[in-house]
């Protein structure tokens, strides 16, 4: 079994790098399976294809536009995923559903597909989630290291 861990988002943008920063605390802290890979997505749009056809399963962490209160996180499974990319997310950010639909014709679909976000404050030009965000990252690193366990998967502390 192949799982991937993908985070999103641009770090010049300020709540648009939630993806990222997740990624990297999971690197930082957690050491994974070789099957488990954990990738900074960034804003590589189709230059993350091969990626997403190895996998068996799919969790990408973002930021995400859900009309909510900053900060507010959600988990989004199976056929919630491409309605939620095709109309929240903001416009400038990587074609998640137009990758998805690309993998899906090459005959590559993760057999289980997973969005675990957080509701942006701002995603102008900074460095830095903002306070509203900032407290969600350490929710939603556990979140992500719980679901790989629920499918199997133990992350052993990096130390």
């Amino acid at each position: 079994m192949s799982v991937l861990v993908l985070g999103l988002g641009n770090s010049l943008m300020s709540d648009d790098a939630f993806g990222v920063r997740v990624v990297e605390e999971l690197q930082r802290r957690y050491v994974f399976p070789p099957d488990v890979k954990i990738i900074d997505g960034g804003t590589l749009g189709f230059d993350l294809l091969p990626f997403v056809e190895e996998a068996d399963r799919l969790l990408i962490v973002d930021a995400l536009q859900m009309q909510a209160e900053p900060g507010e996180v959600f988990r989004l499974a199976g056929d919630e995923v491409p309605r939620a990319f095709a109309s929240k997310l903001s416009v400038h950010q990587m074609g998640v559903q137009d990758l998805l639909a690309v993998a899906e014709l090459q005959g590559y679909c993760p057999r289980e597909l997973v969005v675990w976000g957080v509701q942006w404050a701002s995603i102008e030009m900074n460095i830095g989630l903002t306070p509203a965000v900032a407290p969600a990252l350490e929710r939603v690193v556990n979140e992500v290291v719980g679901e790989l366990k629920e499918w199997g998967i133990e992350a052993q502390d990096a130390a």
